[in-house]
């Protein structure tokens, strides 16, 4: 019968599809087996993608922190890491500034001068032919925006100078038909122009350079017409009259080339000679305008020492460090009426320092710096002749055009070398 057949044969495509069912059945189980496992592992993959990323991110985030924390501290380390406040305990330090400077009109230049000094002198702003250029005419605009620089900004202010030789008017010195005037007419010009100029600023400019230079090489009075007309007293004079306009400013004499035995003997006799008459003297100036070579420092040394014995406090005044040859190492000092013509074998870096003679600035100022450390209890101020290269007045002496590198900024007003050398000296 077919029945059977049929029934055989529907069991049979029963039993086939019961089959293919389970072998579907089966397939997709093994499907989402496989597909479960492959989920996990992209799972885990994702999982360590994901782990990966915020390890990444951590150690950025730390990188981060850390650059910041660096940062932070490179910028403490700046503002700690000035002239002023590394020897703050030793001496004061400052700068020459001159009339762009005191009008801020340099930004750079006048962030160096706050962050590093904490005492300024003025250039020229207070020389006799800028304050005072005719009998009847004073010129306080310039003179009063340096001191107010220095009261706005908390410093040691300095008045340079109210008597020298240079830079002085010839009508100070000369009447009406151009003829020398008597010595009590010169006498009363001194006065005037002292109480003048000192009674403006009592009690704003601390310290006077009251006489500038009046001495020759072998320590004798230097023969200028201060001397010609008033005498040998001119100096006590205007001493004198000084300290009758502002009975508390500090009162100085300052002079070049006082690291020379002869010179440095002249002045302790000159300052001696106005203590014995009671004519007050606070402290002597030694202008540091220097070279690489010139001073041998146990001549300064011993300069230093002998000013000590007068009872009275020392100050570098005008230092700088040429990097150049001169002419002669004899003409060193700060004689401006020395004038040479432009020679190139005397203007060797036109374009540039060498890293040789940067080297050699580092080592001259570590030495000098060394050796102010060594006095620094006979030493009250250390004030560098202008701010950076760029405005010092050794680009044009002794000759016109010269290119020099004698400070611790560059033109550029970024530390030196020379700085890091300086700063890096221990203090007590």
């Amino acid at each position: 019968m077919s029945v059977p057949y049929v029934f055989e044969t529907y069991e049979l495509k029963a039993y086939g599809l019961k089959a293919y069912e389970l072998n579907t059945c089966g397939l997709k189980r093994n499907i989402l087996a496989i597909s479960r496992s492959i989920l996990a592992l992209v799972l885990m993959f994702a999982a360590a993608i994901s782990h990966a990323s915020a390890a990444i991110n951590a150690n950025e985030s730390a990188l981060s922190h850390n650059a910041a924390a660096l940062s932070q501290k490179e910028s403490a380390t700046r503002q700690v890491s000035s002239l002023k406040a590394h020897f703050n305990k030793q001496f004061l330090v400052g700068s020459a500034i001159n009339a762009q400077q005191a009008k801020k009109t340099n930004k750079d230049t006048h962030a160096i001068i706050i962050a590093q000094f904490n005492t300024i002198t003025p250039e020229n702003e207070m020389k006799w032919e800028r304050i005072h250029p005719k009998p009847d005419k004073y010129e306080f605009s310039l003179s009063d925006e340096y001191v107010n620089y220095g009261l706005t900004n908390n410093m040691f202010t300095i008045g340079h100078t109210l008597v020298w030789h240079s830079q002085t008017p010839d009508w100070v010195f000369e009447d009406a038909q151009g003829k020398p005037i008597s010595r009590l007419a010169l006498l009363a010009r001194m006065k005037d122009h002292i109480h003048t100029i000192v009674s403006r600023y009592k009690g704003k400019i601390k310290g006077w350079d009251v006489v500038n230079e009046a001495l020759n090489e072998d320590g004798s009075l230097r023969d200028s017409k201060w001397r010609q007309i008033i005498g040998d007293d001119f100096i006590e004079k205007a001493f004198t009259y000084a300290h009758e306009a502002d009975p508390n400013a500090e009162l100085y004499y300052n002079d070049y080339n006082l690291y020379k035995p002869d010179k440095s003997a002249g002045a302790a006799r000159l300052i001696k000679s106005l203590q014995d008459k009671g004519i007050p003297v606070h402290a002597v100036g030694l202008q540091g305008h220097y070279s690489l070579t010139h001073p041998d420092l146990s001549e300064l040394d011993e300069a230093l020492t002998l000013f000590s014995t007068l009872g009275i406090q020392s100050m570098i005044t005008e230092l700088d460090v040429s990097v150049l040859p001169f002419p002669s190492e004899a003409e060193q000092g700060a004689d401006i009426s020395q004038d040479l013509d432009l020679q190139k074998a005397l203007n060797p870096f036109p374009n540039g320092l060498p890293q040789k003679q940067q080297d050699a600035l580092s080592a001259r100022y570590r030495a000098l710096f060394s050796l102010f450390l060594k006095q620094q209890n006979h030493l009250s101020r250390v004030t560098f002749w202008g701010v950076n290269d760029a405005n010092s007045w050794r680009n044009n002496w002794p000759m016109l055009d010269r290119t020099d590198y004698p400070l611790l900024f560059d033109r550029t007003n970024r530390a030196k070398a020379a700085y890091d050398a300086v700063i890096a000296l221990p203090v007590d």
